[in-house]
């Protein structure tokens, strides 16, 4: 690809009050009000009492102007200027600049989080409801719980201390916020956000698990969860309280488990014969032997955790062992175990592939690491508290739009979905009076495009009553 002749003496001009970046925002904003995200937020959030009296007026506005941003490839406050370039504020009414939106945003309380949390629930809630999303969740359906360290730099970042995280498979410490969140996945649907909440980065992963899991299997109910849901986590959360919480929800559980004495004997108890391989998707055979590559095998038995508490649980401890490879001259096979706890009733070898798809929430964090999250933007704990919860439901919004698209689009990533339907250019124009959008011609995924306006403006019958 070469640069055509002349253009090195071209005079750009910024200048054209007619083209619009980011023509994508309208079927997208479009379908974030069909869900009633602005009814939502009017009846659910109130900010009163600010330093700023104009601070906390037109919440749904203002949480609508940072959700486009975002959608729009945001991931700092400054970046929210996207959304006022060339004719978006002809396209959009009551378009913020973004030092509106950071005032804002540093207006909010602890108890302002929790409000717009119950707006993201319930607005995924009607974005299941109104498009494809989350197939199959009225026979089986999955809650994950994770929580990562994101980092942060400076002297005046509220909540912000040194945790633990996982680099090149090496424990560090680094000085950050920890958003702890769940999701809610089915079979053959992509993982969307049921909560996210903002921790100081020393937090213990498992602080305030119980609690965001209860609010996940609620809403994973109230979103038409009606069949079998299994919470999946690793052993930060294998404890007394989250399985409780669990089993009270009406939930299965599938957690690891620290490994102690007792589960050690546990583990020493299961005879040999008990052992059987267990075949991964995409597990590969050894083209001579016809055998597996992998050497893992599971087993089970009867345990009963937490004995030492007023509520001991019994049900089925799953335990993975494979070769350590790290000892090649061993007398005898060395094992690695791996046990988890669950009451799933599927056979073992499937109960553990379920269990171990508990990585898809990795692909979650991706996104968000990848988007909104690349940054936590304000000095303050609860703007940054604010503004994780808003990525959330940005994440959910671009899952629901890909439903409206193709089955690719429903499973793509966040970024794909930005560049292929988001990031469009388009000039404005009104021949006769009549609005037109004006897009590239030869787009690669004009149909898609297409097939998304249709979806959510043919179709659509007025947003739904706020819940």
């Amino acid at each position: 690809m070469q640069l055509s002749h002349g253009w090195s003496r071209a005079t750009p001009a910024f200048d054209d009050p007619g083209l619009v970046s980011f023509a994508g925002l309208v079927p997208v904003i479009a379908l974030a009000e069909r869900a009633a995200l602005s009814g939502l937020v009017s009846a659910k959030v109130s900010i009163a009492g600010t330093a700023v009296a104009s601070a906390g007026v037109n919440p749904a506005g203002k949480l609508s102007s940072i959700i486009a941003g975002m959608a729009a490839g945001a991931d700092s406050i400054d970046d929210l200027d996207v959304i006022r370039s060339g004719g978006m504020p002809r396209v959009f009414a009551g378009v913020y600049a973004c030092a509106t939106l950071g005032q804002f945003l540093r207006s909010f309380t602890h108890g302002h989080g929790l409000q717009l949390a119950s707006v993201a629930r319930a607005h995924l809630v009607n974005l299941v409801a109104h498009t494809g999303l989350l197939p199959g969740l009225d026979e089986q359906a999955y809650v994950d719980i994770d929580s990562l360290l994101r980092p942060v730099y400076g002297h005046a970042k509220q909540g912000a201390s040194y945790g633990h995280a996982k680099i090149a498979g090496r424990q560090v410490l680094r000085k950050g916020l920890s958003p702890l969140a769940t999701t809610i996945c089915t079979a053959t649907g992509a993982p969307v956000i049921a909560g996210i909440r903002l921790r100081a980065g020393k937090a213990g992963s498992g602080k305030g698990a119980a609690s965001i899991l209860r609010e996940a299997i609620g809403t994973a109910r109230a979103a038409g969860a009606t069949g079998a849901l299994l919470v999946r986590g690793d052993s930060a959360y294998g404890n007394s309280a989250v399985v409780g919480a669990c089993l009270a929800a009406g939930a299965r559980f599938s957690f690891v488990l620290t490994k102690n004495p007792a589960v050690a004997r546990a583990i020493a108890a299961i005879g040999e014969a008990a052992w059987t391989p267990v075949r991964y998707p995409g597990a590969v055979t050894d083209p001579d032997t016809g055998e597996l590559i992998s050497d893992a095998e599971v087993a089970e038995v009867a345990f009963t955790a937490f004995a030492s508490t007023t509520a001991p649980v019994t049900a089925r401890l799953i335990v993975r062992r494979v070769r350590d490879r790290a000892r090649q001259d061993e007398l005898f096979p060395v094992w690695r175990h791996h046990p988890f706890f669950t009451n799933n009733p599927e056979q073992v070898a499937q109960a553990d592939i379920t269990h171990r798809r508990h990585a898809i929430i990795e692909t979650v964090f991706a996104d968000l690491i990848d988007g909104p999250i690349a940054h936590l933007p304000s000095g303050r704990f609860a703007a940054n508290s604010a503004w994780a919860i808003c990525a959330a439901m940005t994440h959910n919004l671009l899952r629901a739009t890909g439903t409206l698209i193709s089955p690719k689009h429903a499973l793509a990533r966040g970024a794909t979905l930005r560049r292929q339907v988001v990031a469009v250019p388009a000039r404005l124009a009104r021949p006769q009076r009549r609005p037109v959008i004006h897009l590239p011609a030869h787009w690669p995924w004009a149909q898609h495009w297409t097939c998304l306006w249709h979806n959510v403006f043919q179709a659509a019958t007025g947003p739904p009553a706020i819940t």
